[in-house]
Formats: structure tokens, C-alpha cells, sequence
């Protein structure tokens, strides 16, 4: 059983190489121009190239690829000669740092052909000091520097340019400056390392918004999974043991009917019923700062709607495999042995049955934590699939990236735990 999740763990590995790849690629090559989307659809070329230079979005496809995986930091490290550190400031933004020799922090900027040097000591305390002393003038006469700017980037200066540059100042936006750079490596640790980079919308750091949408899909998720999932199973079984009897059609149908209903005109039809017409529970979810779970009578709704939409399927699946089992010649061997009736079905015909519905229910884990935007919209509730939404439609790349490929770690940990699952259900695969 062992050598089967090794050599599953290392394909869906292989697997997840190959997705982060498609998924990167088809983000990249999505419609819509981001440079307009931020800072507006009359921008100037030299804006543009402004912007796509700071972001990194001016650098081939493979380099792009390789800082969104693994990071950019260590790029910047050989750049400059020194390490960089991370802080996290007390508004939540996170600021790039070089670390200087005596344990202080210091990042750059020029002004006219001045470079001037912004110093935290390990006390907390800042100043600023003249450091042209850092300038190397190469073979042709021209004095440059690599350093850290104050926008999160490893840049290049050179003296006498002075160029205009577009940067985001926190709190104000994208603004107009001097002083910029000719060469831009934006700083990020990467994907792999927990941070795909910094929203292009917000300018906030993606990992800290993900996260908390993120908790707030796998509480609704994850509530709608205890529900449905083992009274599907229950409902379905029940149903495949009677197959042609009323109490099957009844099931069946009725599971039909709730599996075919949009999920918007379930939601709908539910706050219609409880919120406006019965006055009973909230039609919208509002938490503000508040988690999920601080106010449970906010996600009744959306998780009932979910479990319309689900139950029906699983149980359709779970009829369909029960019934299948019960027509197999074991198990009537099983009864002209005479075993008793329960013993056969638990026995024998639930742990048989049980394997396509454990592969739908382990499928349909990522569809609840990525697939109910639909009900998330209607409800406005603050999850992760409406996070990939708005991101989408605002071609916010970091935020899109990184939220995809968490559905992606989704799909494929899901999928590893139904194939260990199988190994206790089929002995025939535990010793494949």
C-alpha cells in the first residue's frame, strides 16, 4: 500500500509541475491590457512602459515563470551583494529591506545625481544620509548602482538620467516621481515560498488576502460538506437497496429536481422565502472584520443552498453504484449462501459501492471551494471564488495566479486522499 501513495504522491506532483505551467501561461496570455486597468484606459505609452517595467511584466515568459515559482529575492541578492530581509509594517504592507553589515536595515533614493540612503537601526529608529559613496562608474564613465528602492524592488540607477516614473505610494495609489531607475526586479519570495507577490489592485500583499478568503470558503465549504455528503450517501444507498420501489423514485427525483436548479435561482428563491417573505434570517452576508462563524445565522442560507445543489447528484451517483453492486453474481452468491441480508450489504456491497462516489465527493471538494462563486455573488459573501472573479474580471495577475493554483493544491491533495481511501475499500488496489 505504501509503494501505491508513493508513486500516486509523486505523479500528482509531476501533475501539479505541468498545471502551474498551463495555469501560468493561459493567465499570461489572457485577454485585457493590465497597465490600463490600474492606472486608466488614456495612459500614456511611456506610463505603460513604465508600469509593465516596475511589475516585471517587460521580462521574457521563462523569467516570469521562475520568479512567480521560486521567488525573485535571490536574484536581487546577486544584483546587489547583499541580503535582503522582509518586513511586515504596522498598516499590513510588507516593505524589501537590504541588510547592512552592522544588523541595520537600508533602502535607496535618488534625488537629482544624489543617492540618498534610508536607514532602520535595529532599534526601530530611521534616518536618512547621503551615501553616494555606493555609485561604481564602469569602463564607459557611466556611475550606476544596484539597490533597494522604497517601492519593493531591486533597481539599477544611473546618474544624469533622472527618469519620470509612475510608482504605487501607499495610501495615495500610483502617482508620478522622479529619480527612477533603468532596470526593475520586483520582489517576492514566490509561489513555492508563500508569497505569489502583491495585488496589483489593492497593493496589498496577496497571501494576506487570499488567506482570509480562503477561510472563509473552507468554513462554507466545509459546513455543506459534514451536511450533504454522508446524507447523500445515506439517501443514496437507502435508494439503490429499493431500486424500482417508490421511496427510489421519490429519492430520485426529487434529487433530479434540486441538481438541475441554477444555483443563483436556488439562492434566490431561498432569500426570497426566509429573508424577505417569512422575515427569518439574513438575505446577505456583511461580517466586516467579523470571521464566518461570529455570525452563523448569516451562512444558513448559502450553505442550505449548497446543499440542495449538491445532494442531489451525490445521490443519483451513490443509487446508481449501490444498485450496480446488488445485481453483481457475489453478492447473490452471498445470499444463496445464506448470509444474512444486512451482513451482505454492509458487509460486501457498501464498501464496493462506496468507490465512485468517493471519487465524485473528492471532485466535487474543489467545486465547493472554487465553483460556488455563483452562490457566493448572490449572497455577497467574501470567499475565494469571488475573490478569483473580481480578480479575473481586473486582470489582477498575482491574485489570479496565486488563487488558481490553491485550487490546483486543492484538486490534487483531494485526489490523493481518495486514492488512499480506495487502498482501504479494494484490496485489490492496496496490493496493485
Amino acid at each position: 500500500m505504501l509503494k501505491f501513495i508513493v508513486r500516486r504522491f509523486f505523479l500528482l506532483l509531476l501533475t501539479m509541475f505541468l498545471v502551474s505551467i498551463a495555469v501560468f501561461l493561459i493567465v499570461e496570455s489572457s485577454p485585457g491590457n493590465v497597465a490600463k486597468n490600474v492606472l486608466g484606459a488614456f495612459i500614456t505609452p511611456e506610463q505603460e512602459a513604465s508600469f509593465l517595467a516596475q511589475t516585471g511584466l517587460d521580462k521574457p515568459v521563462y523569467i516570469r515563470y521562475l520568479y512567480w515559482l521560486i521567488g525573485s529575492d535571490w536574484h536581487g541578492e546577486m544584483k546587489m551583494d547583499m541580503e535582503l530581509q522582509r518586513i511586515t509594517t504596522e498598516d499590513d504592507y510588507l516593505e524589501w529591506w537590504a541588510l547592512r553589515e552592522d544588523g541595520s536595515l537600508v533602502r535607496w533614493k535618488l534625488e537629482g545625481d544624489d543617492l540618498f540612503a534610508t536607514v532602520k537601526s535595529p532599534d526601530g529608529k530611521v534616518r536618512t544620509e547621503l551615501d553616494n559613496d555606493r555609485w561604481t562608474t564602469n569602463d564607459q564613465g557611466i556611475s550606476t548602482f544596484w539597490g533597494v528602492d522604497h517601492q519593493n524592488h531591486v533597481v539599477k540607477w544611473e546618474k544624469g538620467t533622472d527618469e519620470k516614473v509612475w510608482t504605487f505610494i501607499a495610501g495615495s495609489g500610483w502617482m508620478e516621481t522622479s529619480g527612477g531607475p533603468t532596470r526593475y526586479i520586483p520582489l517576492k519570495k514566490g509561489f513555492i515560498r508563500g508569497d505569489p507577490g502583491v495585488s496589483l489592485r489593492t497593493g496589498r500583499p496577496v497571501s494576506k488576502s487570499i488567506f482570509i478568503r480562503l477561510r472563509n470558503s473552507l468554513v462554507l465549504a466545509g459546513i455543506a460538506f459534514v451536511i450533504v455528503m454522508p446524507l447523500a450517501l445515506f439517501l443514496g444507498i437507502i435508494a439503490g437497496l429499493k431500486e424500482g420501489s417508490f421511496k427510489d423514485r421519490f429519492l430520485s427525483i426529487s434529487g433530479m429536481m434540486f441538481s438541475v436548479i441554477p444555483e443563483f435561482a436556488t439562492g434566490i428563491f431561498l432569500i426570497l422565502i426566509f429573508s424577505y417573505w417569512l422575515n427569518l434570517l439574513p438575505g446577505a452576508t456583511v461580517f466586516g472584520e467579523l470571521a464566518p462563524w461570529q455570525r452563523p445565522d448569516m451562512l444558513i442560507l448559502p450553505v442550505l443552498t449548497l446543499t440542495l445543489i449538491e445532494l442531489g447528484y451525490v445521490l443519483r451517483i451513490t443509487r446508481s453504484s449501490m444498485a450496480e453492486v446488488m445485481r453483481a453474481p457475489y453478492i447473490r452468491t452471498a445470499f444463496l449462501k445464506g448470509l444474512p441480508y444486512w451482513r451482505v450489504v454492509f458487509r460486501h456491497a457498501v464498501r464496493n459501492a462506496l468507490i465512485a462516489p468517493i471519487t465524485v465527493i473528492m471532485l466535487h471538494v474543489n467545486w465547493l471551494m472554487g465553483g460556488i462563486v455563483i452562490v457566493e455573488v448572490v449572497f455577497g459573501y467574501p470567499g475565494l471564488g469571488q475573490y478569483l472573479l473580481n480578480s479575473a474580471l481586473y486582470k489582477d495577475i498575482n491574485a489570479l495566479e496565486a488563487g488558481t493554483m490553491i485550487m490546483v493544491l486543492i484538486a490534487v491533495g483531494t485526489q490523493l486522499i481518495a486514492d488512499i481511501i480506495y487502498t482501504f475499500l479494494n484490496p485489490r488496489i492496496r496490493y496493485s
